[in-house]
This record gives C-alpha cells, sequence and structure tokens, in this order.
C-alpha cells in the first residue's frame, strides 16, 4: 500500500509543524480532509491538500475560498462555534507566522478556519458510545434539523434523476477505487442494488426537485458534526466545498444521521428522530415527505457507502486498512433488503398511554428505522398552522373538525404505507366508524393490520394529562371526564390495560 496516497497533492509537513510548534495542541485530530489543532480554547482547521473526485483543496487559492465557505454556511447553524479565518503567512525573516482572524493576507501559505472550542464529550457520537442519548435529545434534534430545513430556499438544477444516477455511478466508483481497503464481493453487490433500489422511482425523485425539497442542505449531519452545548444539540461542520454535494434532499440530509444511529444499534433513537423531523417539516404536497420514504432506504444505504469510501480514505492516509469501513459496506447492503410494511392503529381516551406505546412500538415494526407514527394530536396542529406545544384555540375541537383530521392522518397513513414503509396511527378512535376505517385503509393498500384498544383508569387518566407539558395534546381532566361518558361501541381490537 502507497505510504502517500495519489489523492494527497501537495506536501502541508511545513505547515503542520508549525502549527504544531506554534499552538501547542492538547490534541490534534485528522481526517482525510482536514488536520484540527485543539488548543486553549480554540480549534484550528487546517484542510489537507487533497483532490477526491468531491472535493478538491489542491491549491491554496482553493483551500481560502473554502475557508470562507465554511465560515459563511456553518454560521447559520452554530455561530456559537465559528468565528473566521486566519492566514499562515512568511514573516519578514521567513518564518511561518499566524494572522489575526479576519486579516486577509496576499501572501498566506495557507489557511485555517477558527473555532471556538467546545466540551467533546458532547459530540453525538461520543454520547452515543456512552448511552447517553435519550428519546428527548432526539426529539430536540429533529425539532432543529425540520426548522433548519424550513428556513432553507429551494434550488434547482440539482438532484433530478440524471443527477441522482450520476452520484450513484460516483459512489460506486469510489467504492471501487478503494480496492482491498473494502470488502470487492460487497462492492460490487452495492454496484448492482444500489442502482435498482433508485430506477423504480426515479418520477418521484422528479417530482421532489420540482416541489421544492432540494435545498442547499448541511450535507454531512452525522452524529460527529452534532454537539450539545447548553442543552441543545447544534449541527456543524456543514459542507462548504461543493454546492451539488450539498444541495440535496432535505430527507436525504436527515437520513446521514439515521443512519448513523441505525449503525450504533440506536434504532429507537432514529425513529424519534425521523418521527419528530416529520412532525414538523414544512408539507410539500405535490410530493409529500410521506411519498419520499419510498426512497428512504436508497438514502439510507448510499450515506452508508459514503461513510465506508470515507472510513478507508482516511486510514490509507495513515497507511492503513478500516474493519470500520467494511461494516458501513455490509449496513449499506442490508438497508437495501425488503421489509413488509405494516399498520398498527392504537387508541383509547386521553390519558391512556397511545403516544407512549406507540412510541415504544414504533422503531421495530417494519424497515429501518421503524414506523412514522402518525398522531390526530399533531396533525390537527398541522393543519390548523399552531405550534405542536400550543394549545388549539378555544371551540376548535368540533365533531366536523375531528372528521377532518380523522381523514387526513389516514390520508397520510396510506402515502407512507404506498411508499412500503410501515405506519403506527395513534387517536383516540373512540367511534366504531373511525376504527372501521383504519382496518378498511389496511385492506385497501393490502398490508396487514393490527389495532389495540387501552383501557385505563380515570382518575390515572386525568392525573397523567395533567401533568403533560409541552405536549401536542390539548386533553385536560376535564375532556377526560367527558370521553368517559362516550359510548364507545362494540371494540374489536386487541384490549390492554394501560
Amino acid at each position: 500500500m502507497a505510504a502517500h496516497p495519489s489523492f494527497v497533492v501537495e506536501d502541508q509537513s511545513a505547515v503542520v509543524d508549525f502549527l504544531t510548534k506554534h499552538l501547542a495542541p492538547e490534541r490534534r485530530v485528522d481526517t482525510h480532509g482536514a488536520v484540527v489543532f485543539l488548543a486553549g480554547d480554540r480549534a484550528y482547521k487546517l484542510k489537507r491538500a487533497v483532490k477526491f473526485p468531491y472535493m478538491d483543496f489542491s491549491t491554496v487559492a482553493i483551500r481560502a475560498a473554502m475557508c470562507r465557505a465554511e465560515i459563511e454556511i456553518n454560521h447559520k447553524l452554530a455561530p456559537e462555534i465559528y468565528l473566521g479565518v486566519a492566514a499562515i503567512y512568511r514573516s519578514a525573516d521567513g518564518a511561518l507566522a499566524l494572522g489575526g482572524v479576519g486579516e486577509w493576507r496576499p501572501d498566506a501559505v495557507d489557511w485555517v478556519v477558527v473555532m471556538r472550542r467546545f466540551d467533546e464529550d458532547g459530540l453525538l457520537d461520543r454520547m452515543a458510545g456512552r448511552g447517553s442519548l435519550t428519546p428527548g435529545l432526539m426529539a430536540a434534534l429533529g425539532a432543529r434539523v425540520a426548522a433548519y430545513h424550513n428556513r432553507l430556499e429551494p434550488v434547482s438544477g440539482f438532484s433530478g434523476p440524471d443527477d441522482y444516477r450520476r452520484s450513484v455511478a460516483a459512489d460506486i466508483r469510489q467504492l471501487r477505487e478503494q480496492g482491498d481497503r473494502l470488502d470487492e464481493a460487497t462492492t460490487e453487490a452495492l454496484a448492482v442494488a444500489l442502482p435498482a433500489a433508485l430506477e423504480p422511482f426515479i418520477e418521484l425523485v422528479a417530482r421532489r426537485a420540482g416541489a421544492g425539497a432540494v435545498r442547499r442542505c448541511h450535507g454531512d449531519l452525522h452524529l460527529r458534526n452534532i454537539v450539545l452545548i447548553e442543552g441543545q444539540p447544534i449541527p456543524f461542520d456543514a459542507i462548504e466545498f461543493s454546492q451539488r454535494i450539498a444541495s440535496i434532499d432535505v430527507l436525504y440530509d436527515l437520513a446521514f444521521a439515521l443512519m448513523d444511529l441505525c449503525d450504533r444499534d440506536l434504532r429507537a433513537l432514529a425513529n424519534r428522530l425521523l418521527n419528530d423531523w416529520l412532525w414538523r417539516i414544512d408539507e410539500l404536497p405535490q410530493a409529500s415527505h410521506e411519498e419520499a420514504l419510498a426512497l428512504l432506504p436508497h438514502f439510507l444505504s448510499r450515506r452508508a457507502c459514503v461513510r465506508a469510501f470515507v472510513e478507508a480514505s482516511g486510514a490509507a492516509v495513515a497507511g492503513k486498512t478500516s474493519e470500520i469501513a467494511r461494516a458501513y459496506q455490509r449496513l449499506a447492503l442490508a438497508f437495501l433488503r425488503p421489509a413488509p410494511p405494516r399498520l398498527l392503529a392504537i387508541g383509547g381516551l386521553s390519558g391512556s398511554g397511545k403516544t407512549t406505546l406507540a412510541l415504544k412500538l414504533a422503531p421495530d415494526v417494519g424497515r429501518a428505522p421503524g414506523a412514522v407514527v402518525v398522531r390526530s394530536d399533531v396533525e390537527r396542529k398541522r393543519r390548523a398552522g399552531v405550534a405542536l406545544e400550543d394549545r388549539m384555540p378555544a371551540g376548535t375541537y368540533t365533531p366536523e373538525a375531528s372528521a377532518r383530521v380523522y381523514s387526513a392522518c389516514l390520508a397520510r397513513a396510506e402515502r407512507a404505507l404506498r411508499a412500503g414503509h410501515s405506519v403506527v396511527l395513534d387517536a383516540v378512535f373512540a367511534r366504531a366508524d373511525e376504527r372501521a376505517a383504519a382496518e378498511a385503509l389496511a385492506v385497501e393498500v393490502g398490508v396487514p393490520f393490527e389495532g389495540i384498544w387501552l383501557d385505563v383508569a380515570k382518575d390515572v387518566a386525568q392525573a397523567r394529562v395533567a401533568a403533560r407539558k409541552a405536549d401536542a395534546s390539548d386533553a385536560t381532566p376535564a375532556v377526560v371526564e367527558r370521553q368517559f361518558g362516550y359510548d364507545l361501541g362494540r371494540i374489536t381490537w386487541e384490549r390492554r390495560i394501560a
């Protein structure tokens, strides 16, 4: 194996030696594209002089532009972290020196991005390793990413059908170029499976692009690029080096974090992240996010492929091979194995624990990362344009409004099911015709159905709803009192004591 891989195009050893001596860092972090020096309360990121098909840092001028672009793009996401750019230049005596943040130096021999250092124990990949990630943190991350995606303007000219085909071909080429650094048989299996998973949905790809789903996104949203600061998950290190790579479907952007969680056997957390994102992302009626779930296995697989060849490239810089890279290959192939969809409906009066059970069961239903949870409480507020944590105006809970909400829930569930993704319906289902409609949907779409009814004591239900905070449900103890007077009719679903 070559000591200096062909993608390394310039010797930066003098700059690296200078920064090491000048900064006296406590630690140095090496990746395939950068060297990061951690010194005091600052981090200094030197872009490696490398040239890949997907990333070009081959000249000082390009690295200067990419450093500035990194600040511009990431300051929107993480102003707490990104400070500016500094030049490395030669002083009058010929020695290397480090300029001030924001100071432009036409004589620079290289550049660094200067960041405020954070506690690395707050990186989500490290938290995952310690078992410290929680459903609540995933809910917060889903909300933050959805809000970020909602602020982005749609872009055109990227991520159409031909762009996807070229991108998949590039992924396959890069896997093959790693040779025996990766498992070559798995590479060839992916070379067949990836295009095969895309082509049946190529019309959907075109509609998603036309509907505005393609935006200049983060592009590299795995757990190592998200950090917990003051209790909030902050994405950072968004892709600056390629508008093409970063101009992607918003679901493909989210898929990197979903893949990373699944890789770590944290499917339940991936499921919570997906659902909170779906509950909050703006609607695209012409090509809904539920329809886009047909592309999710392909998206997850491609994200695992990206990690495979990036890990293999990083290992090559150090003259090593990587079993982690091969594990990503196997994961990429596993995402493409079919898992037939199912419909599960959970009913019960307010406070019976429907949402708790739905979120508990969903990760194990269907393909990765588990079922979509369609909540009537969420649907009601989305339709009204009300934030999930805010209460609906008085007088909005009419029978007519509830009928429209149930119809919308079934329509959303149908879109997901027809996309091949399993669904958990979470609603009161107090009326026999509402329960029958859920069962009829499963028959119409041709998927297995399971119905669960949760029985609960009135005082328990009232205590639960009284204790809720910042929840999509507006139920109160008075609402529970009223519901206990309903004529529920004959309940044929499996009954459980909540």
